[in-house]
C-alpha cells in the first residue's frame, strides 16, 4: 500500500516521515523523490505502510497538517511507485 504525500519542505528527511507515519502502522519504505540530474528534493515523497487499513488511517489523520511550515497533501497514490 502506498501514500502519495507532496508539498513538502525542500529540509524533510526520510526519518522524519517515518517518525509520523509510524505512528500509524508499520512503514515498509519511505523514498523522498530527488532530481536525478541535481540531486534536489522534488517536493514529495511515497510512503509504503503495510496494510490498507493502516494507510486509510495515516491519510485521514495526517491530511493537512503542517511540517517545517508546509502543509502536506496526503493521499493513496494514484499506481504503484517503484521505490
Amino acid at each position: 500500500m502506498s501514500i502519495y504525500v507532496s508539498n513538502l519542505s525542500d529540509e524533510v528527511e526520510e526519518n522524519d516521515l517515518k517518525l509520523i507515519f509510524s505512528q500509524y502502522g508499520y512503514v515498509k519504505k519511505i523514498q523522498v523523490s530527488l532530481n536525478q540530474k541535481t540531486g534536489e528534493k522534488r517536493g514529495f515523497a511515497v510512503v509504503e505502510m503495510a496494510t490498507g487499513a493502516e494507510e486509510a488511517t495515516a491519510i485521514r489523520a495526517l491530511r493537512g497538517i503542517e511540517l517545517m511550515g508546509h502543509r502536506l497533501k496526503v493521499n493513496r497514490a494514484m499506481t504503484e511507485y517503484s521505490i
